[in-house]
């Protein structure tokens, strides 16, 4: 397992250009394609994974199956996001579509939480990029859609994520990005615009 350090910043998607700049002026590199993001999460009936997360607590899981829509990647990925005392790090293995199906069905059982039900679904176009040792992803056009309806609310915001070892200096890194950083998940801010609006 390799953890890592997560920043993430929440910028007006009118000002992405700003940040883009910031980036090209510090040597960015594009390191993929951009692609379209697709994630369908778990949840247990009392949403104690979202109130975890919204409190900041660890260990706290997020659990949910990913895959990368009109892409050469046809893979479906189970994951698990982990954030613990010792630092955040992801699990991933691929699943088939009938055992995509299963999990959409019965649900997936986790020790810390119990039975959790996929609940809602995050979908928005990726854009990767890295300075030294810093990979920085930026995500817009930001969809939620309540699972099974078809429900849909959109983020007019864009999310950066900034990612690092576990061993640089986060002085240096809030150094690095002089922009507001704030705790964020964008499955929080889909629970909360489609459940708890």
């Amino acid at each position: 397992m390799s953890f890592r350090i997560e920043e993430k910043l929440s910028i007006d998607k009118n000002r992405i250009i700003d940040f883009k700049i910031f980036l090209n002026k510090r040597a960015m590199k594009t390191i993929y394609q951009p692609r379209k993001i697709q994630s369908l999460y778990f949840e247990n009936q009392n949403y104690e994974m979202y109130t975890d997360s919204l409190e900041g607590l660890r260990p706290r899981k997020k659990i949910r199956i990913r895959n990368y829509p009109n892409t050469k990647d046809t893979n479906i990925y189970l994951e698990v996001k982990i954030s613990s005392d010792e630092g955040r790090f992801k699990t991933r293995k691929i699943i088939d579509s009938n055992k995509f199906n299963h999990l959409k069905t019965n649900g997936i059982f986790d020790s810390q939480y119990g039975l959790c039900k996929p609940c809602l679904y995050v979908v928005y176009d990726r854009e990767y990029f890295i300075i030294g040792d810093v990979r920085i992803s930026i995500d817009n056009n930001i969809n939620y859609k309540l699972y099974p309806q078809n429900i849909f609310q959109s983020d007019h915001n864009s999310i950066v994520e900034i990612k690092t070892s576990i061993r640089k200096n986060l002085d240096t890194l809030i150094e690095d990005f002089p922009f507001q950083k704030k705790r964020f998940s964008k499955y929080c801010n889909a629970v909360e615009k489609m459940l708890y609006k």
